[in-house]
């Protein structure tokens, strides 16, 4: 079969949506039975994403599809109508759950378009069982038209590999709102540990500045996000709400300890392999590290060497 595959994420940036699109079309590359055609319109800029957002996707897609057998649209931005079954992919509901985390057009698209290109979709795919059943809860799609297929990694995510030096938590994320940096700031700073951040500039305000407790990193490589979380303490991804959480993969991968958000995907991820915080409460999340802690090799050692001083007290 015939399938166009929306890739324009791709021209955004690395975060979690441009992964997914790089391995879901990656492997559907691979297959016997599907032959991808890869459809994208503009680039990153803002205008051009408005543009992209209601002229190509409303209109400039279902054309560009024209022919082929099956649109996969791989975010809620998809037409309304088309010549054609439309497949479209979920991430999360954020910007319904939570509209004050977003700009101004993301609100704008949200109230006005992204329920009901939700319910004109042929199918919908969700990343996890928490994201469809917010599909159900919020834009009223009845479970039988909602699949799972859960996320993945890349090949770079696993434990051998170089480490990074240093005792430090990593987080992961685009600096935005819900990935609740502040409070996860504060938690550490209790600790006394640094904090190592991971991840593009964003919007809604979010800044880091590196000090003596925290470092950003930037958007590091695969690779490089590799060796930052195999040297980690853990990784801590208290986010306020989540579609799934890739990072809690990422760092299962690398058999790095993680800390993570309770009631939320990241729960339905992780499941016993996780430390589940309250991601309000600085002092939740600052125990949660301090457990994951208790589990490395260094604070093993640290222990193994107070019995032998009382050995030979």
């Amino acid at each position: 079969m015939k399938v166009g595959v929306d890739v324009a994420p791709l021209v955004l940036d690395a975060a979690g949506t441009a992964r997914y699109v790089r391995g879901v079309v990656g492997a559907l590359e691979e297959r016997d039975d599907v032959e991808v055609r890869r459809l994208t319109w503009g680039g990153p800029g803002r205008v051009t994403a408005v543009a992209r957002d209601v002229g190509w996707y409303l209109a400039g897609l279902p054309l560009q599809a024209r022919g082929l057998d099956v649109l996969h649209c791989t975010t809620f931005r998809a037409p309304l109508r088309a010549p054609l079954p439309v497949v479209v992919t979920v991430h999360d509901l954020a910007v319904l759950r939570h509209p004050e985390y977003f700009t101004a057009w993301t609100r704008l698209y949200g109230r006005s378009l992204l329920v009901r290109v939700l319910r004109a979709a042929d199918r919908v795919l969700a990343v996890s069982e928490f994201t469809k059943r917010e599909v159900t809860a919020l834009a009223g799609v009845p479970p039988d038209r909602i699949r799972v297929a859960y996320n993945a990694t890349s090949h770079a995510f696993g434990p051998d590999g170089p480490a990074a030096e240093g005792e430090y938590v990593l987080a992961v994320g685009t600096l935005e709102p819900r990935k609740n940096l502040p409070r996860l700031i504060e938690a550490t700073r209790k600790l006394g540990i640094q904090l190592r951040i991971a991840g593009a500039r964003g919007w809604g305000g979010v800044e880091v500045a590196d000090d003596a407790g925290v470092r950003w990193l930037g958007r590091p490589s695969d690779e490089e996000l590799a060796t930052e979380l195999r040297g980690a303490l853990c990784l801590a991804y208290p986010s306020l709400y989540e579609g799934f959480g890739i990072p809690v993969l990422e760092a299962m991968h690398c058999g790095t300890p993680v800390v993570t958000s309770a009631e939320s995907a990241m729960e339905e991820v992780a499941g016993d392999a996780a430390e589940l915080v309250d991601p309000r409460d600085p002092a939740s999340i600052a125990a949660g590290i301090e457990r994951a802690r208790a589990f490395s090799w260094p604070e093993s050692a640290r222990r193994t060497a107070d019995v032998y001083r009382k050995v030979l007290a």
